[in-house]
């Protein structure tokens, strides 16, 4: 069975003093709304959380996730990745990691990379732009739990796509790849949704 984690325990560094994952998109805030986005497609919902941001915790309230605390959020995006990795039920054969900051992420995307790994059980795959730049999200059959238990640093997997041969899955347009990080980023994004 494939399990999906949203990483939710950054500190939104970038955002002077907003947290990124609590901005309102479409009337809810934005780790709410991937995190139901990702529970309809049916898989089982993991969100890594900090425990200094109980806005975030509060956001998830009356969504069927589980919530997976992380000890050591400031080492990184690869911290999230142990404790949601260390967190999953036996039964968990591949892992669909989420980034909870790419709003125009769709559950038709996420159902569109669970198809994928459909035909490619065995092989890590990454969403992608129309124009090919890579993105999220990320699928990793079971064989790379280890290796994703041993991640350290803020750049996630991205040692470990390196290291291996993905199947790229296109989705449309630049969902793959909008990233909003900063207030400016933001603010771009809105006004191209007006």
């Amino acid at each position: 069975m494939l399990a999906i984690l949203l990483p939710a325990a950054g500190a939104s560094r970038r955002m002077g003093g907003r947290d990124k994952l609590l901005e309102l998109v479409d009337g809810a805030p934005l780790l709410a709304r991937q995190a139901a986005r990702a529970r309809a497609t049916g898989a089982p919902v993991y969100v890594t959380t900090r425990h200094d941001r109980p806005a975030r915790s509060a956001a998830l309230a009356g969504l069927a996730v589980r919530q997976v605390g992380v000890d050591d959020p400031d080492l990184g995006l690869s911290a999230s990745i142990r404790a949601g990795v260390a967190a999953l039920a036996p039964d968990i054969t591949a892992l669909l990691v989420l980034l909870p900051d790419l709003p125009d992420i769709e559950t038709a995307d996420i159902r569109a990379m669970i198809a994928a790994h459909a035909a490619h059980p065995g092989r890590i795959l990454r969403a992608v732009a129309v124009n090919g730049a890579p993105g999220h999200p990320t699928v990793f059959p079971m064989k790379f739990f280890a290796a994703l238990t041993r991640l350290t640093g803020d750049t996630g997997a991205q040692t470990l796509l390196r290291q291996e041969r993905f199947v790229p899955v296109t989705l449309p347009g630049y969902r793959a790849v909008t990233d909003l990080d900063t207030p400016e980023d933001w603010a771009t994004w809105r006004a191209q949704r007006d």
